[in-house]
């Protein structure tokens, strides 16, 4: 199975860590695994002109990093979003990805997604569990679960290494 992170946090700590030890755990279970630091792109907001739709086929008229990110979601089995918790939402850098994949609807492959999500303190991820699931039932994917770390779990070998194993049974 082919699978696309889109980590949406721009800091290389919490967020990262779990992103990276998902990615080690799906790889070792002999998955590819592409990680999208989106975090870090340029990618510009939707500007709802329907260029993609009317003239462009699927093509967005903007030319920006999100040119790279959407063969990889086109060609993506399963699409794993990772987010730090902004004012309990997702960050901007992942929602503009999200609403930027408005071209292709959804990869064209994936069928399956995961959430992983850092936070300062537990319970404040809640609102984008309900951002998140919403998502899927537009896009048409299955939830295959939603990893959170919180605190000094972030930091904790042993709660990454729970991710990995996650990561293993998909």
């Amino acid at each position: 199975m082919k699978i696309a992170i889109l980590n949406g946090s721009p800091r290389t700590k919490n967020t990262a860590a779990m992103v990276n030890a998902f990615a080690e755990g799906a790889k070792e279970a002999g998955h590819e695994v592409d990680i999208l630091h989106v975090g870090k792109m340029q990618i510009k907001e939707c500007l709802g002109c329907e260029y993609c739709h009317k003239k462009g086929n699927g093509t967005c008229i903007q030319k920006d990093d999100m040119q790279n990110v959407l063969p990889m979601l086109n060609e993506a089995d399963m699409l794993v979003f990772a987010t730090p918790v902004y004012y309990r939402s997702i960050t901007t850098h992942l929602s503009v990805v999200i609403h930027r994949m408005y071209p292709i609807g959804k990869s064209k492959k994936a069928t399956k997604s995961a959430l992983l999500v850092s936070s300062l303190n537990p319970g404040t991820w809640k609102s984008i569990e309900f951002y998140y699931r919403d998502l899927l039932e537009l896009i048409g994917l299955e939830d295959c679960g939603i990893r959170t770390l919180y605190g000094e779990e972030r930091e904790s070998e042993e709660k990454l290494a729970e991710i990995r194993a996650f990561a293993k049974t998909l």
